[in-house]
């Protein structure tokens, strides 16, 4: 009798669904003119460049990408809020313009009211740092039939490294998300619409983040949900090799195959095209030493 086949999860979202296995790439697309590694990119006198930002979303998919992560606020550690007018008169003009491309846009937002227009602009899925601190923020998502990213974040990103206090990071975090999730519930969001980010970077320190790459099949086990890890070009990387963040290329790659080798379903990543090639070499040595191994027995 053959084995049974194991059915590879699905993240549903409101313009379908998408296959989680392998893991996939989310392209980070921020029209910010601040955030930490890529602000400005995508903006041209104060607005969007939305040429721009269509060309590099035509790249990131050629490259590999099956998400398009769009951020219009800037969440980088000591970032100061802005308002949602301006971050919706950033985010719904990209998004109209990418929701075109045959892939699923998500908007990175923590504002219920940004996440609603951007919705509305043909988003499909809602990216959410702060873990649902917006109390209306499960509801719009249940509305749009939106898949969910449920971020791990305490505070804000302004005041989210000051004073770090966990006694067990692990069990904190996933305590924290399942709160979140339970709000979702509560809301009409179905588990499979979620996706969970323990929120590396997010009021850890870099040795935190860094333990947290390799977390995601810990918390997947405890939370029956898939994870994400975001992990590119941030601080702890620098804190292991001093570095720039321009300069953080290598070691966001080996965050993203170390993650995915620790049961990452997705990585949030700036750099499309040598990641997609990094994880698809490391999957490929994988599966030739099991055949080898099997051989060998």
């Amino acid at each position: 009798m053959s084995a049974p086949q194991v059915r590879a999860p699905r993240w549903h979202h409101a313009t379908g669904s998408l296959r989680l296995q392998p893991a996939r790439v989310m392209a980070v697309l921020n029209v910010t003119p601040d955030s930490f590694h890529d602000g400005g990119a995508f903006t041209d006198g104060g607005g969007v460049d939305v040429p721009k930002v269509r060309a590099a979303a035509v790249a990131a998919i050629d490259a590999g990408a099956a998400i398009l992560d769009v951020g219009g606020e800037s969440t980088r550690p000591g970032a100061d809020p802005i308002d949602a007018r301006t971050e919706r008169t950033r985010v719904v003009p990209a998004v109209e313009a990418l929701a075109e491309l045959g892939v699923p846009v998500s908007v990175d937002t923590r504002r219920a009211s940004v996440a609603e227009a951007a919705l509305g602009a043909g988003a499909s899925i809602v990216n959410d740092v702060s873990g649902l601190q917006d109390p209306q923020m499960a509801a719009v998502v249940a509305q749009a039939n939106a898949g969910l990213v449920i971020g791990h974040l305490r505070g804000d990103p302004r005041t989210m490294q000051r004073a770090i206090a966990f006694e067990d990071l692990l069990a904190e975090v996933a305590t924290e998300l399942e709160a979140s999730m339970g709000r979702a519930a509560e809301a009409g969001v179905g588990a499979e619409h979620i996706v969970i980010d323990p929120g590396v970077g997010f009021g850890k320190t870099p040795e935190q983040s860094a333990g947290l790459v390799a977390a995601s099949a810990w918390l997947q086990r405890r939370l029956s949900v898939p994870v994400m890890i975001g992990a590119s070009r941030k601080s702890f990387i620098g804190a292991v090799v001093p570095s720039d963040t321009k300069d953080r290329l290598p070691g966001s790659i080996a965050a993203a195959v170390v993650a995915v080798q620790h049961g990452a379903a997705v990585v949030r990543v700036h750099d499309v095209a040598p990641t997609t090639q990094a994880l698809a070499v490391a999957d490929a040595i994988a599966r030739a030493y099991r055949d080898l191994a099997g051989e060998a027995a």
